[in-house]
């Protein structure tokens, strides 16, 4: 399987004596290299990194605001795309041609990266700027499963009327994003994918870095659709320990044979909910799920609670 990125041959004729933006975190690899290093080893013009949720470097806690700056590893300047400013104004974009996308997704309707891409084609849709994405597989791709989002409750952790477990990468889902019409005012964005070699959708693809500060491993990218509906309840989802979204629990259910303790992180968590109170609940290590999108947990702790 061949991501995108490590497909220089089939972009860099595109972005030749252009000027560059990425929008990109610590997922961008190319082998062992940052895809920003890549580029600017090959000479490409680089003027600047937009980064998601979690910032470029991908230190942030969830909701965190990332702050703009600049990266002191190669001094390009680091415009935040989370916070206040989701989508890049024209002044941001005025002294680039192209953008690259290249951002590892997980497949969940509600994890953002989706929502920063879209805010991006919007913005290059309404300054006539081109952009290239870099595709990468899919970890929950096998699977089409919960409910569709309804328009009246669309925010930035849903932007479309698609399904909890959309099954798309995220070149294929920019593409339906153009399709069905769905930026501001039905406009297009110029989009170049360039696909994921020796991929299918049957594929199993162990994500070879972490998406996201609380999604360290393939159990919790695949726990992660079923289990990220308990952060709106006073469920506890195992952050602030070592096995987030591998684990839930609350204090008063004593009786139940699992335990944790959540506490503050560096890098993973600050201040976690039940901080410093023992949780008890079902760690899923134990169990035995297939993948998917399961309502199962989420009504058995409600009718206990």
């Amino acid at each position: 399987i061949t991501p995108g990125a490590y497909q220089t041959g089939d972009y860099l004729s595109l972005i030749k004596d252009k000027k560059v933006a990425l929008v990109v975190n610590q997922t961008s690899m190319v082998g062992t290299s940052h895809l920003v290093d890549t580029l600017l080893s090959l000479r490409v013009n680089l003027k600047k990194v937009f980064a998601p949720e979690h910032g470029f470097r991908g230190d942030a806690d969830a909701g965190e605001t990332v702050k703009s700056g600049v990266d002191v590893k190669t001094n390009l300047p680091i415009v935040s795309l989370y916070g206040d400013n989701k989508k890049p104004t024209a002044s941001q974009l005025v002294d680039v041609d192209v953008i690259i996308f290249d951002i590892q997704d997980v497949g969940t309707r509600f994890y953002t990266y989706i929502s920063t891409m879209h805010y991006m084609m919007e913005a290059c849709a309404e300054n006539n700027k081109l952009m290239i994405i870099l595709d990468r597989p899919n970890p929950n791709g096998m699977y089409v499963d919960g409910p569709v989002l309804k328009p009246a409750y669309q925010s930035f952790v849903g932007m479309h009327p698609i399904p909890v477990l959309h099954g798309l990468t995220v070149g294929e889902l920019a593409k339906m994003i153009n399709g069905e019409g769905w930026l501001k005012n039905k406009i297009q964005c110029d989009i170049t994918v360039i696909p994921v070699k020796n991929y299918s959708h049957k594929n199993h693809y162990s994500l070879p870095v972490k998406p996201s500060p609380n999604l360290p491993n393939d159990l919790s990218i695949k726990m992660y659709p079923s289990l990220c509906l308990f952060e709106g309840t006073v469920i506890s989802v195992g952050r602030g320990t070592y096995k987030p979204f591998q684990q839930i629990g609350h204090p008063d259910f004593k009786d139940m044979p699992h335990s944790f303790t959540p506490k503050s992180i560096e890098g993973m968590a600050k201040n976690p909910r039940y901080e410093g109170q023992q949780c008890h609940g079902i760690d899923f290590s134990q169990v035995d799920f297939n993948g998917g999108f399961s309502l199962t947990y989420l009504i058995d702790f409600y009718q206990k609670y």
